[in-house]
């Protein structure tokens, strides 16, 4: 009878170091599922911006509106008959003088 409480003792020793210690630990299960959530977060954070980028790019295949107005904002772009208007600061407005009086 003490042999086989021995026995067993030893085995539930073995099934504790696995559960708390070894590769598949509690600690490194854990870990794992918090490896896992922030992937989550990430696919669902570049899945966003993926379906912004695709309807961008359709609305730029489809429609001149968005080809004219990124010209407009990142270029500069104005029409033959339109007039462009650009206000100045009163800081800055004391460079341009300096610089057309040279």
């Amino acid at each position: 009878m003490r042999f086989i409480t021995i026995v067993l003792l030893v085995l539930f020793a073995l099934l504790q170091y696995k559960l708390w210690i070894g590769n598949t630990s509690l600690t490194e299960v854990h870990h794992l599922e918090q490896i896992k959530l922030a992937q989550i977060e990430e696919n669902n954070r570049l899945q966003d911006r993926n379906q912004s980028l695709s309807a961008e790019v359709l609305d730029l295949k489809q429609g001149l509106e968005a080809v004219e107005e990124r010209a407009r904002s990142e270029m500069g772009m104005i029409k033959s008959n339109e007039t462009f208007f650009q206000i100045v600061n009163k800081g800055s407005s004391s460079n341009i003088q300096t610089n057309e009086g040279l």
